[in-house]
């Protein structure tokens, strides 16, 4: 995660961005590729429809408790601050990062405890981090022993040590889709930071024109981990490609102040990387982060939520707590943020990837399986206005927001009022969708006849019972045409 950058005007004009420590937004791509693949398009209306998923990031770095490998990156950011417990130079620190694979025993692993909770809180795909930047792999590569597999690893002897298979498989047989989270840039690959030189930033520390055949020996390496996750674990329904940095030098947009800093041709080959992944997945999805063109078919506003409705397919990637990775005592979003969250989201027509880190025993904090049950019972209620719909203008006014059915037969309205605590209002006075016309409403989670009345200007008013007072989060009213 964490591409640091302004979002584009061209997609989102304005945003609500999360409060964090440890990420920013980044910018969406110009230049949307609608898919042809009739495959990939059925897929996609799918995952459209399934509006809230789970993203995990963890590795070797939950042990230390900080912002998932950017520490090992060379560039002054508030992210990439490295504690002087952990090494007084940075080559020590490297070393001791890359030692805590020898101590990374998350022996209460239980996939099944979190699917059971997530299923439960309505969430219907999961994206987990096969690897990240610093190039320790959650799966058995055979490309490198710096992986969770590793008999350097204690939890290799542990019957569940390839974790990117427990969870896709535990998930998968949940009825989730299944997203493979993978970073093109590894940093502890000697054919991607070569050795010789010392890492300046983010970017590959050679230029790989002057040295093809190291950049040929990279793009091998990347292709053959890529190649495993599509064809040794199940069927994977989404690669989600993170470090956008590594891209084709032309698609470079200098606008966008981490563009700027790729100052070589990284071209991974994404034709072949893409083609060799809808061979052995027919239909996935496949999200090249930041870098336009057909091999990024959503994009992915990151800690932030578009203020307007995008017309093309995107999924809003956030944070339970303040951090991608686990951090003691991280700051866990209440459950009624994160409700209004959702909403604000499918009403723009996105997804909402929300992130759950665990920490190094291998399970989430108390506090998470909390936030899930109380979301759980929300949706019990409220679930069919939430999954398989669609934007509808006028999308969002003032406390109100619009989604409808795929048939275009129902409207459900959201009435949120971003207080501490929410308090469903007597009376709730809104408009209805133009040419819309109601013959029937009900009040999802209230039993009792509701009063409603639609006046001139296509202004609907309702008034609500006693049994409001039970409301919790939002108010979720169900017309019907």
């Amino acid at each position: 995660m964490l591409v640091i950058s302004k979002i584009k005007p061209y997609f989102l004009s304005s945003l609500f961005i999360s409060s964090t420590i440890f990420s920013q937004a980044h910018n969406v791509s110009d230049g949307y590729q609608k898919p042809t693949d009739p495959l990939v398009i059925q897929n996609l209306d799918q995952w459209q429809d399934m509006k809230f998923g789970l993203f995990m990031h963890w590795g070797t770095y939950s042990q230390w408790g900080i912002v998932e490998s950017w520490s090992l990156c060379p560039e002054d950011e508030s992210w990439t601050q490295r504690k002087p417990e952990h090494g007084k130079s940075y080559c020590e620190y490297v070393k001791n990062y890359e030692n805590l694979q020898t101590t990374f025993n998350p022996t209460q692993f239980n996939p099944q405890k979190w699917a059971d909770a997530i299923k439960k809180a309505g969430m219907k795909y999961v994206v987990f981090t096969t690897k990240h930047h610093d190039g320790f792999a959650m799966f058995d590569t055979q490309q490198s022993d710096y992986k969770i597999t590793s008999a350097k690893t204690p939890f290799s002897k542990n019957p569940k040590s390839d974790v990117t298979k427990e969870i896709f498989n535990t998930f998968r047989q949940e009825g989730f889709k299944i997203g493979a989270y993978f970073s093109k840039p590894d940093w502890h690959s000697d054919d991607y930071w070569w050795s010789y030189f010392p890492p300046k930033d983010r970017n590959v520390n050679y230029d790989p024109k002057k040295y093809p055949e190291r950049w040929e020996n990279f793009k091998k390496f990347t292709f053959n981990q890529l190649n495993e996750i599509t064809s040794n674990y199940g069927k994977v329904d989404i690669l989600w490609l993170d470090g956008g940095w590594v891209r084709p030098f032309n698609t470079i947009d200098p606008k966008v102040e981490w563009q700027r800093t790729i100052k070589v041709e990284q071209d991974i080959d994404m034709d072949k990387i893409g083609s060799m992944a809808r061979k052995n997945q027919p239909g996935i999805i496949i999200v090249d982060r930041t870098v336009p063109g057909k091999w990024e078919n959503y994009v992915t506003p990151e800690q932030a939520v578009p203020e307007h409705a995008l017309s093309i397919p995107w999924e809003s990637c956030i944070t339970m707590g303040d951090s991608f990775s686990y951090v003691p005592n991280d700051h866990y979003k209440s459950s009624q943020k994160i409700i209004e969250t959702l909403v604000k989201i499918i009403s723009r027509g996105g997804n909402y990837l929300m992130n759950i880190a665990p920490g190094p025993n291998g399970d989430y904090d108390a506090i998470v399986y909390e936030r899930l049950h109380q979301i759980s019972g929300w949706m019990d209620k409220n679930g069919s206005a939430v999954f398989a719909t669609r934007s509808i203008a006028p999308y969002h006014e003032g406390n109100y927001y619009y989604t409808q059915s795929k048939d275009h037969k129902t409207v459900n309205v959201f009435h949120l009022n971003e207080q501490s605590e929410y308090k469903a209002p007597a009376v709730l006075t809104f408009s209805v969708p133009e040419n819309f016309k109601p013959k029937s409403l009900k009040v999802l989670g209230i039993s009792s006849k509701i009063q409603w009345k639609k006046t001139e200007g296509n202004i609907m008013e309702i008034k609500l019972p006693e049994e409001r007072k039970a409301l919790k989060y939002a108010t979720v009213i169900q017309i019907i045409q």
